[in-house]
C-alpha cells in the first residue's frame, strides 16, 4: 500500500531529516539511504520497518549533519597517500619536471584525508536519529491507515454491487427456467414426431440437462461468500490474503452461473458480476 512520512530534528548541534516512501508489494522489500556512519544501525531500522510497515517496498533516507565539529578526528591513509605520491614522483621523473608540489598534489586527492566521527558521540545522536526514524514510520502507517479506510469503503461497494447484481440474478431465473421449458417442449414435440426415438434414453438425458441448468447452489454459496468477505473486511487484523482467496471462490460461482446461465439477461448479469470482481482483485492486492 502507497504511504508517505517524513520527520525533522534540528538544533543548534544537530540536523537529521528522515524520510520513507512505500509501494505496493507481495512482500517486505525495504531499501535504505543511511549515512556511513549510521551502516551499524540497518539492522535495527529494517526491524522496526518490519514491525511497522509490514509489507511493501519501502524506501528510507537518512540525511545527518553535525553542525560542531568537536566529535571529527582527522586522519590520514596512509598506504593511499603514498600510492599517490610514489605514482606523481615517478612521472616527474620521467617527464622530467620538479617535484615540488607532489606532496600537496597527493594529499588532496580524494580518500587520502578521512574523518572518524567518535562512536560516543554517534551513540548519543542516534537515540535523536533513531525517534525521528520511528516517527516517520509512524506518519507512514497512519497515511496507509488512512488510505486503507477509504480502500475498505471501495472494497464494500463493489461487494454491495455483487449482491444487488445476484439479487437480480435470482429474479430473472424463474424467467430463465420458464424460456428454457419452452425450448425443450418444443425440442420434444419435434422429437415425438419421429418414430426412432428412445423415450427412455431421452428422459435421461432431459433430467441430466435440467440438472446442469440449475443454479441454484451457485447462488446460494456466492452469497454465503460475499457475506463472509465483508466480514472478514472489517477484521481487526490484517487479511489481504484471506479476502483474496475469498474473491476466488466468488470467481468460481459467477463463472459457473455464466457457464450455466443459457439465457441472455442472466448472462448480461454475470459479465456485471464479473466486472464488479475484477475491481475487488486488483483492489485487494493493495491490502496487508
Amino acid at each position: 500500500m502507497t504511504g508517505y512520512g517524513m520527520a525533522r530534528h534540528d538544533d543548534d548541534t544537530l540536523s537529521v531529516y528522515v524520510e520513507v516512501k512505500t509501494l505496493n508489494s507481495k512482500y517486505m522489500d525495504a531499501n535504505l539511504r543511511l549515512p556511513k556512519s549510521l551502516s551499524d544501525k540497518e539492522v535495527e531500522i529494517r526491524q522496526r520497518i518490519n514491525d511497522i510497515i509490514e509489507r511493501g517496498k519501502v524506501n528510507l533516507i537518512i540525511e545527518y549533519v553535525r553542525k560542531d565539529d568537536g566529535s571529527i578526528i582527522m586522519g590520514v591513509n596512509e598506504k593511499l597517500f603514498k600510492t599517490y605520491f610514489n605514482k606523481f614522483q615517478k612521472l616527474s621523473k620521467e617527464v622530467n619536471q620538479g617535484a615540488e608540489d607532489i606532496f600537496r598534489m597527493a594529499i588532496q586527492m580524494p580518500d587520502v584525508i578521512i574523518s572518524l566521527e567518535n562512536e560516543e558521540t554517534i551513540e548519543k545522536d542516534w537515540k535523536i536519529i533513531g525517534k525521528m526514524v520511528e516517527e516517520a514510520l509512524e506518519k507512514c502507517d497512519d497515511f496507509r491507515k488512512k488510505e486503507g479506510d477509504n480502500l475498505t469503503k471501495k472494497l464494500e461497494q463493489y461487494a454491495i454491487n455483487i449482491e444487488q447484481l445476484l439479487i437480480e440474478a435470482k429474479r430473472l431465473d424463474p424467467e430463465r427456467l420458464d424460456v428454457l421449458k419452452q425450448r425443450l417442449i418444443q425440442g420434444l414435440e419435434e422429437l415425438q414426431q419421429k418414430d426412432d426415438v428412445d423415450k427412455n434414453r431421452f428422459e435421461q438425458e432431459l433430467v441430466y440437462y435440467i440438472e446442469k441448468l440449475d443454479i441454484s447452489e451457485e447462488k446460494v454459496r456466492l452469497k454465503s461468500h460475499i457475506e463472509y468477505f465483508k466480514e472478514v473486511l472489517h477484521a481487526s487484523s490484517s487479511q489481504g490474503k484471506k479476502l483474496n482467496f475469498i474473491s476466488q471462490e466468488m470467481g468460481r460461482e459467477i463463472n459457473t452461473m455464466g457457464a450455466k446461465a443459457n439465457y441472455a439477461p442472466l448472462q448480461k448479469c454475470v459479465v456485471n458480476m464479473k466486472e464488479e470482481l475484477e475491481k475487488i482483485k486488483e483492489q485487494v492486492l493493495n491490502l496487508l
